[in-house]
């Protein structure tokens, strides 16, 4: 299973400024196949792997990708998933 939260750090060109944003994962497949996370107001939106790959999606008209994005997990495991179900399917008791 995907990591339910990551951090996306955006750097600049020269990687001494950043912004991070916290981002949850939503229901929703990216165009390769990959978890669609989302901030909190739905404006940052992306496509991470599950080798943490990051691809960011448009949200709106007249937005330019970010280039420089790194992905930093922040949970390994949906908290909600059974104790020791990581990765696959709980039958139900």
């Amino acid at each position: 299973m995907s990591p339910v939260r990551y951090e996306l750090v955006f750097a600049d060109e020269t990687g001494s400024a950043q912004d991070v944003v916290t981002v949850e994962r939503t229901s929703s497949k990216g165009p390769g196949g990959h978890a669609v996370y989302a901030d909190a107001t739905g404006i940052i939106r992306a496509e991470i792997s599950e080798q943490d790959e990051v691809r960011i999606l448009a949200s709106g008209g007249h937005q330019a990708p970010a280039q420089h994005v790194l992905a930093r997990r922040l949970t390994e495991t949906d908290p909600n998933d059974p104790p020791g179900t990581a990765g696959t399917s709980a039958a139900p008791a």
